[in-house]
This record gives structure tokens, C-alpha cells and sequence, in this order.
């Protein structure tokens, strides 16, 4: 049975004192002196900066474990679109040095000790096949952190982050092993129940997540899928 959100020990809960107010200069658009304050005054990227971590998304990565233990005996973890590396950090900590960790991503990305970082595109036809000469059996675990940049329009950026969403997952179902994991960021109002019924299809148990990380405002999910069936062959059928 899945956990709750451990709320009381995160960033946010402890955060006080007085925020930190940015005034608008010259040529800064308004749209950026918001992220600004918004960034000054987020507990999550305080508390990145401290523990050395590149981004605030860890968090979201140790929420995600603390409730579904989707790390739990994981030996071989495949990071997809890894950059800037804060998925990959937390998988080093969490898991050691006996596992074998391997994060890809389109553009290069500062050496992480005990991990494997890979410029590739994994929906290249030899992903798969240099990925499992590289790693001693198949799959634990597929994370995808990915989102393409935002436009702007708002059903444009739901069916992009679908689309990784959807290519992480077939990523994953070629690459698992039996009882795997495999963990991906959508948009809400993404239309994904094609998604969510291919995923209920090749897992055992299938589930959305918010983790108290993610901003209040923004849009994001996570879809959690645990207990990979294994890919059917035709005598089994």
C-alpha cells in the first residue's frame, strides 16, 4: 500500500521569515522579476542549494521514493533526460555504489560520481541495444523528469510532455525487467488515458502523484507505475 506525503520534515513546512521582494529594472521583463522572486523565495531551492543538489526538482524524486519506494533493492536505473542532474544525484545517494546508474540526455551534463551520463538521444533505433551491453541485466527502474519548453499555449505544451511521456514509457517497456518501475512527469488535462491504460496494461499497479514539491500553481504530475508484467512472447499467448 502507498504512503502519504511526509509533510512535516519538507522545506516548505519549516520555511519563515520575511520574502524577499524584486523590483523591477530596467529592460527585466515582469514575467522574469517573478520567477526571480519566486525563485529568492522558494524554501525547495534553498534547501537544494544547501544540500548541493542542481535543482529543486530532487525533492521531487525523494517524495516520489519516501511514498512508493520505487528505489527500494533497485540495482540498474535509467535516468531520461537527466539534465541538469538532480534526479541522477539523488539516485547516487540513495542506491550506491553497487548500482548501476545511467542518466541520457540530449545535451552534456557535468560528471556525476557514481553515475554513467550519456549525450544521446534514447528514441535513436540503437539506444536500447547500447544501453543493455552497458548495464549486467535488465532494467529496475525508468525515470523521466522530461518537459519540452513551454510556448505559452497551454494545449500545445500538454500533448508535447505527453508525447515524452508516452516515448519514455515505450523506452521502458523495451528496456524493464520483470516486476520494474517506471515513474514519468505529465501535464494535467494532458488527455492520458491512452497513457494510463497502456501503462495498466504491462503494470501491475498504476497511480498519480503530486509530490508537495511540485509548485501549488503548476500543472505537473507524476504518473508511478510498479510491477512490470514482462514483455509477453508468443507461446505465452
Amino acid at each position: 500500500m502507498a504512503k502519504g506525503w511526509n509533510t512535516e520534515s519538507n522545506p516548505r513546512s519549516r520555511a519563515r521569515g520575511a520574502k524577499v521582494r524584486v523590483k523591477t529594472a530596467r529592460g527585466r521583463k515582469s514575467s522574469s522579476t517573478r520567477w526571480l522572486q519566486r525563485q529568492l523565495n522558494d524554501p525547495y531551492v534553498a534547501e537544494a542549494n544547501r544540500l548541493g543538489y542542481r535543482s529543486r526538482a530532487a525533492f521531487k524524486l525523494i517524495e516520489i521514493d519516501e511514498r512508493f519506494e520505487i528505489l527500494k533493492k533497485a540495482k540498474r536505473v535509467v535516468d531520461l533526460g537527466c539534465a541538469p542532474g538532480g534526479w541522477t544525484q539523488v539516485l547516487t545517494e540513495r542506491l550506491g555504489e553497487e548500482a548501476q546508474i545511467v542518466g541520457i540526455d540530449l545535451q552534456e551534463v557535468e560528471p556525476i560520481p557514481g553515475a554513467s551520463l550519456w549525450v544521446m538521444d534514447f528514441l535513436s533505433l540503437d539506444a536500447e541495444e547500447r544501453l543493455m551491453k552497458e548495464l549486467d541485466g535488465p532494467v529496475d527502474v525508468v525515470l523521466s523528469d522530461m518537459a519540452n519548453a513551454a510556448t505559452g499555449h497551454k494545449q500545445t505544451d500538454q500533448i508535447r510532455t505527453m508525447s515524452l511521456a508516452d516515448a519514455a514509457l515505450d523506452f521502458a517497456i523495451k528496456v524493464l525487467g520483470e516486476g520494474g518501475s517506471f515513474a514519468a512527469k505529465v501535464l494535467a488535462g494532458g488527455a492520458d488515458a491512452t497513457l494510463m491504460k497502456k501503462m495498466q496494461t504491462h503494470f501491475k499497479t498504476v497511480k498519480h502523484a503530486k509530490p508537495p514539491s511540485s509548485r501549488a500553481g503548476s500543472k505537473e504530475w507524476f504518473v508511478v507505475a510498479q510491477g512490470f508484467k514482462g514483455i509477453k512472447k508468443p507461446e505465452d499467448e
